[in-house]
């Protein structure tokens, strides 16, 4: 991105912050890194990080360690303040009054609902510099000025840095962003298998990866994908799920009102058939396949199901009116292809409202384009495939009739 040069220019992360945010993950992308060492996690993560920045697409490439950061501090020679009667805690708080300032007072301002609190502390500019704070004089016993850098000592060392753990194991964050024409974490996953089915642990061996469950056991070094793909796996799992739960039920409805265990399967026969239509239609839209466009799906099944039966119930009472099958089949597809297109029609016009909306765009290409399809294509493969499914049992009755006998 163009502003990544102004932050690697001055050592800083810059990150670009979506409102409103997304599904509430860490990130889009997010690599968790277990293993036994934190020193391995972080190795493993750090090659992981790179591979994240060489990858196109993927912007905002952060992880979660923190680099060093050295600390001062100002450790009192006993000694020394002892002789000049100079206390610990008046060092402590005189250094706490510089640096973190002290309310001293309360100003009453005439124009002011309330009282103004009164800081003292140093200019930003004092409080950077170890000289300056050094120079900083305190009281002693017999009322002369000494400086702290008389009675102290700087000592550095490094902050403490931050450790996450999820569901009580070690875990090394490794996050980005996707950008440009695929905005979808699958396609960048994608890109990512190739160069990390080559990545190595310190030890030498392979670090596996996980997409659905953390890893059992944390003895080997190992990297579990989440952020916006494990949600999406979610939605598409459960969604799935749902229509399958669906077309059983619509089976077993079917049945007992045909009193016919092929017949419903010639009612929902069409319903793959939206797909010819589905498909297509969010690529010439350049939409994305998304959760909201498997509903789609699942609700326009009801609709064709419904077309269907319309189809087949026609046949059947044309049938028991005399009418042979081929005039019945025929006949059927003719007079039903009225109410089928305006129904179509009703759902098209219904959904073209949020065609146009950021979530729920795929939910109307699939109800549009689903039901369009679906409705030239139902009107004869329903017919067609009763006309065989009928011709089949009308031969099969002979040769019982003739066993029977």
């Amino acid at each position: 991105m163009a502003i990544d040069p102004i932050g690697d220019k001055y050592g800083a992360r810059l990150k670009v912050a979506e409102i409103p945010p997304g599904p509430p993950v860490y990130q889009t992308l997010v690599a968790e890194v277990y293993g036994p060492e934190y020193g391995e996690q972080i190795a493993v993560a750090e090659k992981i990080r790179e591979e994240f920045k060489k990858t196109p697409g993927v912007v905002d490439v952060d992880w979660t360690v923190e680099d060093p950061q050295p600390q001062y501090r100002f450790v009192v020679d006993k000694e020394k303040a002892a002789l000049n009667g100079v206390s610990a805690d008046q060092i402590a708080s005189t250094l706490r009054l510089a640096l973190s300032g002290a309310a001293v007072g309360l100003a009453h301002q005439p124009k002011e609902k309330e009282d103004v609190p009164i800081v003292l502390e140093l200019p930003r500019e004092q409080k950077t510099s170890l000289t300056d704070l050094g120079e900083i004089r305190v009281v002693s016993g017999s009322g002369a000025l000494v400086p702290l850098s008389e009675l102290t000592r700087i000592e550095e060392d490094a902050i403490e840095k931050s450790i996450y753990h999820k569901n009580l194991k070690r875990v090394v964050y490794v996050s980005g962003d996707v950008a440009g024409s695929e905005e979808s974490p699958v396609y960048a996953i994608l890109k990512l298998s190739k160069s990390l089915d080559r990545l190595r642990a310190p030890e030498g061996y392979s670090v596996e990866r996980y997409a659905t469950h953390l890893p059992f056991l944390t003895d080997k070094v190992s990297m579990k994908w989440d952020g916006e793909w494990h949600i999406t796996y979610e939605v598409f799992r459960d969604l799935g799920f749902a229509f399958a739960v669906v077309l059983v039920l619509i089976y077993v409805i079917v049945v007992a009102w045909f009193q016919s265990f092929r017949v419903p399967l010639v009612i929902m026969a069409p319903i793959p058939l939206t797909l010819v239509g589905i498909l297509p239609a969010h690529a010439l839209m350049g939409a994305f396949f998304t959760a909201t466009s498997i509903i789609g799906f699942i609700a326009g099944a009801g609709i064709i199901v419904r077309n269907s039966i319309i189809l087949v119930d026609f046949i059947e009472l044309r049938r028991k009116q005399g009418m042979p099958l081929e005039e019945a089949v025929v006949d059927a597809g003719a007079v039903r292809f009225r109410p089928m297109l305006l129904t179509a029609a009703a759902v098209v016009v219904g959904a073209f409202v949020i065609l146009f909306d950021p979530i729920f765009q795929g939910l109307a290409v699939s109800l549009m384009a689903g039901e369009v399809a679906s409705t030239f294509l139902s009107r004869m493969a329903v017919p067609v495939l009763y006309y065989l499914h009928a011709r089949g049992e009308e031969k099969a009755r002979p040769e019982e009739s003739t066993l029977a006998a």
